[in-house]
């Protein structure tokens, strides 16, 4: 793609910073989902797993691993509408990492989530585009987030 061409889809994602899209449908998740996180991961911390135990605990019910609530973030029902559509010549986007997350409460077992998403920067880098978003998950009920994180990713064209 020619330089001009990247000015103008890194122009078109300027008009876009700071705007949030709206949050997904609540999401249940639920102690089954946690349980086979853990066993994807090796996690078995009885704080996730021990349901017991795990409501004795400092939580009064057992948890969602963080890594679980990062990993639904991108795949929640709805998650289409906070993913900006394609720009003119862009022939994929790539997951290039995160700058940051954090995990301000935790996700009991049978609760409910929700993401959006703003647009916090765009600069063209290496002949691509790198966008940061900045992503909330949300836990119904609560007044702190499940997750903040900010998610770059790569246009390329």
């Amino acid at each position: 793609m020619s330089e001009e061409n990247l000015t103008r889809a890194l122009a078109t994602l300027e008009g876009q910073l700071g705007q949030s899209t709206p949050p997904t449908p609540w999401y249940e998740v639920t102690q089954e989902k946690i349980d086979a996180f853990a066993e994807v991961s090796g996690d078995f911390q009885w704080i996730h797993v021990d349901v017991e135990r795990a409501t004795e605990g400092p939580f009064g019910a057992p948890i969602a691993h963080g890594n679980l609530t990062l990993a639904l973030m991108g795949h929640l029902p709805g998650i289409e509408s906070t993913r900006p559509p394609p720009l003119e010549g862009q022939k994929m986007g790539i997951n290039y990492g995160f700058d940051r997350v954090r995990f301000p409460a935790p996700v009991p077992a049978g609760a409910r989530i929700r993401v959006s998403s703003a647009l916090k920067r765009a600069e063209i880098k290496g002949g691509m585009i790198e966008v940061m978003n900045e992503f909330v998950v949300e836990l119904e009920g609560s007044e702190k987030p499940a997750m903040v994180a900010e998610k770059l990713n790569r246009y390329v064209f």
